[in-house]
């Protein structure tokens, strides 16, 4: 398989390299490699428990317990967390939790404050 983009326009996967543009023979669409490389830069959205937009600093609230592995405490519901980082793994969220210290959590069990 090629690994060059389809077509913006009309979703060809027949394009080819000409210079420096793509070209999709099928609707004669030309468009240049920087601006393809620069749309497969996608930044990802992080969303809490309701949808709202999370981002680095934001301050939200444990929606449910949490039992944390390796530990005997229990997160209780309605706990805040401060000055949240983002992170791209299975747990989206790295942060420090009075009592418990470094966490990581999955941005399902959170909402913004």
């Amino acid at each position: 398989m090629s690994n060059l983009p389809t077509c913006p326009k009309c979703q060809s996967e027949y394009t080819y390299e000409d210079g420096e543009n793509y070209v999709c023979p099928e609707c004669a669409f030309e468009w240049p490699k920087q601006a393809a490389e620069a749309a497969g830069e996608v930044a990802r959205v992080y969303r809490d428990a309701v949808g709202a937009i999370l981002q680095d600093g934001d301050t939200v609230t444990v929606i449910k317990d949490l039992k944390p592995k390796g530990s005997g405490g229990v997160i209780k519901q309605g706990t805040k967390v401060k000055n949240i980082r983002l992170v791209d793994s299975d747990h989206d969220i790295d942060c420090k939790i009075e009592g418990f210290g470094a966490m990581s959590l999955k941005s399902e069990f959170v909402r913004k404050v």
